[in-house]
């Protein structure tokens, strides 16, 4: 679907300058290995249907079956690899709540087995062919992640909260991003896009110690929970009466959160350096005093 573009130089665009962004570090863009693969996970349901045309209707309903139980071992295969690329890119995550990639083994031993019955009703050919499909796809696609990542030197309890405040957020963040896609705005996409690279800026200092959660809890939920009520209520609105001042209204807002997530972001790796200065400041009185004694001595 096309996009509507907007900057300085476009017709009604803004000559002003971009406000600032604050400076926080770029996450990468996740890649998830293997997904392509799985577009070919969906090819043999359409050959099953196709050529169970026009040989009855008990073959045909069996291929139908079977080829629906291919299609969803298919998507869920798909959307396990997504989550496990997320699982691989935080340095503390829960385990996948629904092992996708095992169950869409599962899915697709049972659809070959389901499709080998409907064309032939040898019961052991179908149990042979759907277990050497479902090995197959465990081999080519792995298993979901069975255990929770944690750090050293951080109690689990912390590590859990951490977890599922992230999941929260994360949450968040996708549905804003998916509501400010239904207007095809792009400059408005844009400055979402910005206050989530600022959320996630936060997210990832939060991820690499722990301890910061408690200074950014309220960020990572209260505030984004409000600017996800707030973007759908824009964007409910201002499809229907083309607002331009709750436009401005929902700008403005963007600015103040972006700029205040950078804010608190900094803040939060300062308090992290004053934390080892003072570490550092200990530890060198202490050598000193050491030093003192053994001289003295």
């Amino acid at each position: 679907m096309a996009q509507k573009f907007g900057g300085k130089y476009s017709p009604g665009g803004d000559a002003s300058p971009p406000s600032p962004v604050p400076s926080t570090k770029k996450r990468q863009k996740t890649i998830v290995p293997g997904l392509a693969r799985t577009n070919v996970l969906f090819v043999p349901a359409g050959v099953l249907s196709v050529t169970s045309l026009g040989s009855g209707a008990v073959t045909l309903g069996l291929a139908l079956v079977g080829a629906a139980t291919l299609t969803l071992a298919a998507w869920l295969t798909r959307e396990g690899l997504r989550a496990e690329a997320a699982y691989n890119a935080r340095p503390v995550a829960r385990r996948p709540a629904l092992p996708r990639k095992m169950i869409g083994s599962v899915l697709t031993g049972a659809g070959l087995a389901i499709a080998a019955v409907s064309k032939d009703p040898s019961l052991t050919a179908a149990l042979l062919y759907g277990a050497i499909g479902a090995g197959l796809h465990s081999v080519a696609f792995g298993i979901d992640p069975l255990q929770n990542k944690r750090m050293e030197g951080v109690d689990d309890f912390q590590q859990d909260r951490v977890a599922r405040v992230v999941d929260e957020a994360e949450a968040y963040l996708g549905a804003m991003t998916a509501k400010i896609a239904e207007l095809n705005d792009r400059p408005l996409a844009l400055r979402v896009a910005g206050v989530v690279s600022a959320a996630r800026a936060m997210i990832d200092t939060v991820q690499a110690d722990p301890r910061d959660l408690t200074d950014a809890r309220r960020y990572l939920g209260v505030y984004l929970m409000g600017a996800r009520d707030a973007t759908t209520q824009f964007v409910d609105h201002f499809s229907r009466t083309q607002d331009a001042g709750a436009r401005r209204d929902f700008e403005a807002l963007l600015t103040d959160l972006e700029t205040n997530y950078g804010a608190a972001t900094q803040r939060l790796l300062l308090s992290d350096r004053t934390a080892l200065d003072v570490e550092i400041k200990v530890l060198r009185d202490r050598l000193h005093q050491d030093t003192s004694r053994h001289t003295s001595a």
